[in-house]
């Protein structure tokens, strides 16, 4: 049977039509799309995307969870936890706030914990020293108990501390007593003179 369908016009010498040397198949069309064959016969597209998709370098760690794309043709699903809002806190200064692998939606914060942050005041602050904004008032001296020490000078050589005279933190003054100076008759007719004292045991 002759074949029924024109691929190939030519007028007075010129080609005006030539579907011969086109090489388009049914799986190059969109689906559904109508087209014409090389034979002149139409055709109808079976191609199920409208993309070249054989450069996307995405993979699936990369795409939101349940989320589907297509790469080199094949379809991709989504393993991308989706974290939406994350709050984290800081509770100590050594262990650092983790955050987790996933996709945020930005409004997620981090803070530190409401315990450690109460604990972030001035009077907790030496004076001068800043941290974390807060201005620190403390002197030092709060809370800090001082005595004074009466010292009486031996022969030998004492150590004194303040927890030595009672629940104390510092010794704010040392008064020192006079070296001991005694002159006694002796029975030759003389004097003895007793300079310092030994320490008591």
């Amino acid at each position: 049977m002759a074949n029924e369908a024109i691929n190939k016009v030519i007028y007075g010498g010129r080609t005006l039509l030539d579907l011969t040397i086109d090489d388009v198949t049914a799986a190059d069309v969109l689906a559904g799309k109508k087209f014409h064959l090389p034979s002149g016969v139409q055709g109808t597209g079976t191609c199920e995307y409208d993309a070249d998709t054989s450069d996307a370098t995405a993979v699936a760690a990369e795409i939101l969870t349940s989320k589907t794309a297509y790469k080199n043709g094949a379809k991709l699903t989504g393993t991308m936890p989706n974290r939406g809002a994350v709050a984290g806190v800081i509770s100590d200064a050594s262990s650092p706030y983790t955050v987790p692998n996933g996709y945020h939606d930005g409004s997620g914060t981090v803070g530190i914990d409401s315990t450690e942050l109460t604990k972030l005041v001035p009077n907790n602050i030496r004076e001068g020293v800043t941290v974390l904004g807060v201005t620190g008032t403390m002197s030092g001296s709060e809370s800090v108990k001082a005595t004074a020490a009466n010292v009486t000078p031996y022969t030998t050589a004492q150590t004194i501390l303040p927890g030595d005279l009672g629940d104390y933190n510092y010794i704010s003054q040392i008064n020192v007593a006079a070296i001991a100076y005694v002159e006694t008759d002796n029975a030759a007719g003389g004097k003895t003179v007793t300079i310092g004292t030994v320490a008591p045991t």
